[in-house]
């Protein structure tokens, strides 16, 4: 999963429109992480193709996205790779002092 797909989908732990979700990643990664229009548009529209995300309007007809049970369960998957990658890092660090 690439760095985009997994924090557009860590932020929709609760449902957000595009500009929400954009304003949350930066807010995430202390400005690190800047999504463009076309960076998130085009990952939400591949996200709800794979029946990662879900889509609706709200009251005042904004689109919002919001993770389904399938999207929550590769966010688990990859959350478990991240976590082993991590421990390697923690492990081998030191021999690239």
């Amino acid at each position: 999963m690439s760095e985009t797909a997994f924090y557009i989908l860590l932020t929709l732990t609760e449902p957000y429109h595009g500009y929400g979700i954009i304003k949350r990643v930066e807010e995430l990664t202390e400005g690190r992480i800047r999504l463009g229009s076309g960076t998130i548009y085009g990952t939400l529209t591949k996200m709800q193709k794979d029946e990662l995300i879900t889509v609706f309007a709200d009251d005042k007809r904004k689109t919002v996205y919001e993770v389904t049970q399938l999207g929550k369960s590769v966010m688990r998957a990859e959350m478990a790779r991240l976590k082993e990658l991590h421990g390697n890092v923690l492990r081998f660090e030191g021999d690239f002092l």
